[in-house]
């Protein structure tokens, strides 16, 4: 696919880590063969994570995370750390970049990338002022380690192979709807062209989503809430399959006929890009909500509060009506996900089409190791509206 067709969140996310003036910038540079990250010498130039779609021969499309140097000092300094540290819940796999035998700062972050269970890389960068890289590291570092020089480009080929190994087994995303339906069904999508749609465009689940079923020679045929009737009658049999925004579940849980399977966008894109098993489970403490329970609604994507807007108006009313309207509901949005987890009752997530697979999976971990049960947008309004055993995934 072209690099316009490939979305950030479905790229191979690989981050680069060391500290200031160890070549990171450099060394994407010579990956990609082209100057896409800016280099200096005055150590800092990368403040803030810079994130660069590539194509990576022979790997595909990627996403290079560029960050600050972990070793950067000052009040500054310290905010640009944490930046890096955040990008370890979206990294797929990791170069760690050194340009001298390794120090304890170093293997503090080798240790970080492990307990995160990153797959990384050691790349001995600058590799001609060394004696021997290679020799120079430890063992558990040595394992894994290419010496390489992205001013020469020395080492560059293998490193881009070592990095074809590195990528984690099954890697690639569960297929959207690969699980519901067989080549030549009849696939009818309900799309309300409401607020939330941006004028004259499909939102990104919806696109990818036709994209996927045309992929396997489906028949989709797309139609607003309100022609859900009109498009059940110009078909000739049912359809086998009927995808539906999740705030029309309730409509067209009524009107479709009982041989066609029930989902919903956001409920595919749980299990495209999460644990949807779990989301089920934990969609379960709706029911033990409390008037003084506390909830969180996380939107992957950052936009100006709509009068409509499901997240942080529709969910919300729909949860107040069956538990009481004190019930406390706080709303996050892109990055700003909240470190202790442990006030909530409750954390409903979006179907995080912005985000890649690892950071959804990060989240919920987090979400689990403090005891906090986490769903979807998509499953919530299933079980709040009593239809989630007719939903399938």
């Amino acid at each position: 696919m072209s690099l316009t067709q490939t979305p950030q969140a479905e790229r191979l996310h690989i981050a680069l880590y060391g500290k200031r003036n160890a070549g990171k910038s450099s060394l994407i540079n010579a990956l990609t063969g082209q100057p896409v990250a800016l280099v200096s010498d005055v150590a800092g130039t990368t403040a803030d994570p810079v994130r660069k779609a590539m194509e990576l021969h022979p790997i595909g499309p990627v996403l290079f995370i560029d960050t600050a140097g972990y070793d950067d000092v000052g009040e500054l300094g310290a905010l640009r750390v944490e930046a890096t540290q955040e990008t370890l819940e979206r990294a797929d796999v990791a170069l760690l970049v050194l340009s001298a035998p390794p120090t304890a700062e170093d293997l503090t972050w080798a240790d970080a990338l492990r307990k995160k269970k990153i797959p990384f890389l050691t790349v001995c960068n600058q590799a001609d002022r060394w004696d021997d890289p290679l020799s120079s590291l430890p063992d558990e570092l040595r394992e894994n380690a290419v010496a390489v020089s992205a001013l020469t480009g020395d080492g560059i080929e293998d490193l881009r192979a070592a990095l074809v190994r590195l990528i984690p087994e099954g890697f690639q995303q569960p297929e959207l709807t690969a699980r519901l339906v067989q080549p030549g069904d009849t696939v009818l999508l309900v799309m309300p062209q409401d607020i939330q749609a941006p004028k004259g465009r499909l939102i990104l689940p919806q696109v990818q989503t036709i994209r996927d079923l045309l992929d396997r020679t489906c028949t989709v045929v797309c139609t607003t809430a309100g022609g859900l009737q009109n498009a059940l009658s110009a078909l000739a049999q049912p359809p086998k399959l009927i995808i539906t925004d999740s705030q029309c579940f309730p409509q067209v849980a009524a009107a479709k006929p009982e041989e066609s399977l029930l989902t919903s966008f956001s409920v595919l894109f749980a299990a495209y890009k999460g644990d949807i098993e779990a989301f089920v489970a934990g969609s379960a403490a709706i029911d033990a909500l409390t008037p003084n329970s506390r909830v969180l609604i996380a939107e992957a994507c950052t936009h100006a509060p709509l009068e409509e807007d499901i997240g942080r108006v529709k969910i919300p009313a729909l949860l107040r009506k069956r538990v009481g309207q004190s019930l406390q509901v706080d709303v996050v949005a892109g990055t700003g996900w909240p470190s202790d987890l442990s006030p909530y009752d409750l954390i409903i997530h979006c179907g995080a089409c912005m985000f890649n697979r690892k950071y959804v999976l990060s989240r919920l971990a987090a979400a689990q190791a403090q005891s906090a049960p986490m769903t979807n947008y998509g499953v919530a309004i299933a079980r709040l509206t009593g239809i989630l055993d007719q939903v399938v995934w």
